[in-house]
Order: structure tokens, then C-alpha cells, then sequence
């Protein structure tokens, strides 16, 4: 049967050689795996790739001491007992056990070349470090370590090398317990499925009361409702704020340092059995462990410089080495004070008319004649037109009937302003179809974030909200709210007019990005949890050594001016 296609008028478009089609669709896989984050983060750009995730983190028994375990290629696994609450003293507290993935350093802890360990961590908040350092690690090592190849150099090079250590913070990814918001997966996935089709914010005249209102649903319980915590003076929420983060990190920089040195022993006790006694001990002494002295080495992106400055404020005797990479204003994510993040983001969607220009008719399906005012305003003349009009896509041999949305094109878009070179060309492809009336490919590449869940057997033998039936690895956006609204209690205060109020503020400083950031925002209504020991300053330290900041000049959400309050 011929499926025929009306236009939407008046948008003119432009036909694009095939050459363009062929490059953009397997972009479209990529971006595809960006929109089921809320804040897209770079090393998701490849998660398709072959990565040695553990079979089951289960298989690892946690402990008070770091003892790795290899997990795939030459990673290596770990799981640290951490106190819930580090001032608690009875010994009855309850604990998690941080998920830990190391990629070793090209040198044996025992060499002069040994630089030591790099924590890392994606931004979020809730994003997985174990994940990043899978994913990223060894680009990581490429920009950190010596040029030099370590087997073809001696020991007394003065080149350094050194291990990447990704960790899922509290009630994230891999890391337990983990926050949980449903009983089940097939719960979560019937909610989110709901959540998508009825509209992000600015949606339609009633988007923010339907949106207030789930919120709201959804927070009631998942910000209350621990299962494991019945009977327990410790609820799990009033304990996975930054703070206790940074606690955690402080935690693992010690216990590595403790690993380091039995690591030491045993190579110094072997070194005396096959060349004789050292009366130095120069091996041991090289790895000695540096008892409430380790330094914290860390790189840290987005959220992760909240992080990165929330331990230099806490602990700056121990900050050695740190890159803040995209920096947060600080003051602004506790506080709520100070300009909004968005600033920037419109100034980035004004390269995509600016590119397609460039690029030209053989280089930019959505290229119309007129410069790069021309194709903006033709962008947003669609995106009009959608949302006035949403595209039903009848049923394929590959998939069910879809309802193309407002909502739909703002994801693209919202991804392509944060990876703008790889999804510009994506978001570019699909307007043009929908320009031309063929929602087709968009139906398609929809689909492709529509997935099942079933619950595993051992879910259904323990039944609703059993640890069983967490969803570890699919729980980013729930640990993001955990812990942003743990950290910033202003978003949980706000009334429906006051956010209101603070929507328009958004909107007013970006047309691309403000609803999408008033929907993260949106996430802390009706939380009811309250950090045990919210942050309270110092906002500003001196560090025991000076601290990198890097940031761009245009950027979506962590703009140039967070960097420069602080002191970049």
C-alpha cells in the first residue's frame, strides 16, 4: 500500500543529495542512546561498544578494605563498604557499598612511575563513574599519563603513570542500596512510558499542572519510601547528598592508599627472597601507605565540579591534583542565587543556522536560501507548527504506531545543543522529513528508546520493592533527583506560582533550553527527604595545591561565568 504524505505548509524545504542521508543515520543511533539522559554526557556517545560490565556486582563481596577483582580485559572491581553515616560511632549504622572500577596505571604501583590514582567522576548528579571508566578510561590515561611508552623508558624517567578509579556514588548505578522509586521494573517502565507521552513542559496550556502533578506522585513515595530502611533510624534519602560524596571519595583515596602499600609489602618480600635482603626497604617505603594524608587526584566534569569543589571545601589539605572540567557555579546549584545556566544555550543553537549555511545545500538538508537567519526562523517555524500539530505515524513490519510530538523535537534538540557536531547533522535529517510531512524516520528512530521490562526471577520470588527488583542500572534519573534535591532544599520549597515565575526567567534566557531546565528543576517538587548534613560552606578555600579549571566559552549549561566565580 502507498503511503502518501502531506506537507506542512508554508516551510519550504530543501532536497539534500543521498550522500548526506547515508552519514546522518548511523549519527542517528548515537543520539538515539543521548535521549534517554537527561544530561547527555560524552562517554554515553559509545556505550555500544563491547564493555566488561560485571555479570553481577553480587559476585563481589564488599568490604571496609579495597580488594579488586579483574571484571573484563584489564579492568578491575571492587566494591568498598562505606558508614551511611560517617558520625555515627555505635557501630550499628547501616552502610553502602560503593561500586569501584579500576583501570591500573601502565605501571605496577611498586615502580618509580607510579603516579597514583585518578578519581573521576561524568557529572549528573547520578551519573555512574564505574560506567565512565569502563567507557573512557583509557582516553583518560592517553591525556594524563607520559607520552612515552613505560616499556621502552627506565624507571628513573621521572614519567608518570597513573590508575583511573571511577566510583558509583550513593544510590547510583551499581552502588546499594540504590535509590528506588517503584516496586518493580515493569512499574517504572509503565510510568516513564506515560511520563513521554503526555509532554515535557510547555507541551500544551496544561503542561505544568499535569507535570506538577506527577511530580509530585512520584516524589511523595520515592523520597520517603525505603524499604530496607523499616525499623532503621537511618533513612537511606538524608544521606546521599554531595557532601557525604566527598566523604565517600576521601574514603576511597585512603583505602587505595592502604591497598597500595600491602601491594608493596608483598613485592618487597618478594624482591628479598629472589635478590637478597634490602635493608631499605626501598619498595615498601615507595608505596607506603600515608595514613590520613592521601591526596585526592581527581577530575571531575559538569556536576562532578560541585563535587570536585565540595571536597576542596571540605578537605583542602588534600587536593594534589584536580581538573574541574565545565564548571558549576557552586553558589548558584546550592543556593539557587546568582545567573541562570541556560545563558549560553541559545548562542550554541544560533551555529546550527549558522553551519547548515555553511555547509550549503550539498552539505545540510534543511539548507534554504537566506543565510543563517533564514534557516533559524524556518527551524522555529516547524517547531511551531508541531507543537500546534503533532504527526500520527500508522504502524510498520518493524514497529507500532507512533504520535509525533512537540516533546520529540525538543529532545533532538536539546541533544544536539550539547553535541552540537555530532547531532546538528541528526536533528537537521529529521526536521527536514517532518518538514516535507514523512514522520516516518522520526517514528523510527523513536522507537528505538521504547524498550520491555520484565522482572527477573529472582525479583518475582522476592517480590515488590526487594532489592531483587532494583533497577541499578536504570535509575539515573531518580538518583539525580535524590540528590539534587538533598543538596539544593530551595527547589523543594517552591510553590506552583513561584515556579512558574522561575519557568518564565528560563524561558526568557533561553528559547532552546528553558523548558527542558525548568523540567529538571520541576524534579525536587514534593520531596520530602532532608539531607542529615546539608552543605554549609566554606565557599571558598585555599588548596593545598592550586586546582585546573577548564571551561568553554559557549556552553549549554555550565556557561563560562561558573568558572570564572570561581576564579578560573
Amino acid at each position: 500500500m502507498d503511503v502518501k504524505f502531506t506537507p506542512l505548509p508554508p516551510y519550504q524545504v530543501h532536497k539534500a543529495p543521498h550522500r548526506y542521508v547515508r552519514w546522518g543515520l548511523p549519527l542517528a543511533t548515537v543520539v538515539l542512546i543521548l535521549l534517554v539522559w537527561p544530561v547527555p554526557l560524552p562517554w554515553k556517545v559509545v556505550e555500544p561498544l563491547d564493555i566488561p560490565i560485571p555479570a553481577t556486582w553480587d559476585e563481589i563481596l564488599p568490604l571496609q578494605s579495597l580488594e579488586y577483582h579483574n571484571c573484563g580485559d584489564e579492568f578491575q572491581c571492587a566494591r568498598l563498604e562505606v558508614p551511611m553515616d560517617y558520625e555515627r560511632t555505635d557501630g550499628q549504622g547501616r552502610t553502602f557499598a560503593l561500586a569501584i572500577v579500576r583501570l591500573p596505571a601502565k605501571v605496577p604501583v611498586t615502580d618509580l612511575r607510579y603516579g597514583g590514582a585518578v578519581l573521576i567522576n561524568p557529572g549528573g548528579p547520578g551519573g555512574p563513574g564505574t560506567m565512565q571508566a569502563f567507557v573512557a578510561g583509557r582516553n583518560l590515561q592517553l591525556i594524563i599519563d607520559a607520552e612515552a611508552d613505560p616499556l621502552e623508558t627506565e624507571e628513573k624517567t621521572g614519567d608518570k603513570y597513573f590508575d583511573i578509579i571511577g566510583f558509583d556514588p550513593r544510590g547510583v548505578g551499581s552502588t546499594t542500596p540504590p535509590v528506588m522509586c517503584f516496586p518493580d521494573p515493569v512499574s517504572q517502565r509503565n510510568w516513564e512510558l506515560q511520563v513521554s507521552a503526555e509532554g515535557m513542559l510547555g507541551s500544551g496550556p496544561d503542561s505544568l499542572q499535569r507535570n506538577w502533578q506527577r511530580t509530585e506522585a512520584l516524589n511523595s513515595g520515592c523520597s520517603v519510601f525505603d524499604m530496607l530502611s523499616l525499623g532503621a533510624d537511618e533513612p537511606m534519602m538524608s544521606y546521599v547528598n554531595t557532601p557525604l560524596v566527598a566523604q565517600d571519595m576521601l574514603t576511597i583515596i585512603e583505602r587505595h592508599g592502604e591497598w597500595r602499600e600491602k601491594e608493596g609489602r608483598r613485592a618487597q618480600t618478594a624482591h628479598n627472597k629472589c635478590h637478597g635482603l634490602d635493608d631499605g626497604n626501598t619498595i615498601l617505603k615507595r608505596t607506603q601507605w600515608h595514613r590520613g594524608e592521601e591526596p585526592l587526584l581527581y577530575w571531575g566534569r559538569s556536576y562532578g565540579t560541585v563535587l570536585g569543589t565540595t571536597f576542596a571545601s571540605l578537605f583542602p589539605e588534600r587536593v594534589t591534583r584536580a581538573v574541574l572540567d565545565g564548571v558549576v557555579d557552586m553558589v548558584k546549584y546550592y543556593q539557587g542565587t546568582g545567573p541562570n545556566v541556560v545563558a549560553d544555550a541559545d548562542a550554541i543553537f544560533d551555529r546550527f543556522g549558522q553551519y547548515c549555511n555553511e555547509a550549503g545545500p550539498a552539505g545540510c538538508p534543511f539548507y534554504i536560501e537566506g543565510g543563517p537567519d533564514a534557516i533559524k526562523a524556518a527551524y522555529w517555524q516547524l517547531e511551531q507548527q508541531i507543537l500546534n500539530t503533532s504527526m500520527p505515524v500508522m504502524a510498520s513490519a518493524d514497529r507500532g504506531p507512533e504520535v509525533i510530538t512537540w516533546t520529540d523535537i525538543k529532545e533532538i534538540q536539546r541533544v544536539a545543543i550539547y553535541q552540537p557536531l555530532l547531532a546538528f547533522p541528526v536533528l537537521a535529517d529529521r526536521m527536514t522529513e517532518l518538514g516535507k510531512g514523512n514522520a516516518i524516520p522520526m517514528a523510527d528512530f523513536k522507537q528505538g528508546n521504547h524498550f520491555g521490562a520484565c522482572p527477573s526471577n529472582k525479583c518475582s520470588l522476592a517480590g515488590p520493592w526487594s532489592p531483587e527488583c532494583a533497577t541499578t542500572q536504570d535509575n539515573f534519573l531518580y538518583a539525580m533527583a535524590a540528590i539534587m534535591c538533598s543538596d539544593a532544599e530551595y527547589l523543594t520549597t517552591l510553590n506552583i506560582e513561584q515556579f512558574r515565575a522561575e519557568w518564565s526567567s528560563l524561558l526568557a534566557d533561553s528559547a532552546s533550553l528553558g523548558d527542558y531546565w525548568a523540567q529538571l528543576q520541576l524534579s525536587c517538587v514534593g520531596w520530602k527527604a532532608k539531607a542529615k548534613y546539608p552543605f554549609a560552606g566554606p565557599w571558598g578555600t585555599t588548596t593545598a595545591h592550586p586546582m585546573l579549571f577548564v571551561s568553554n566559552t559557549l556552553d549549554p549549561v555550565t556557561p563560562l561565568h561558573g568558572c570564572v566565580f570561581a576564579h578560573c
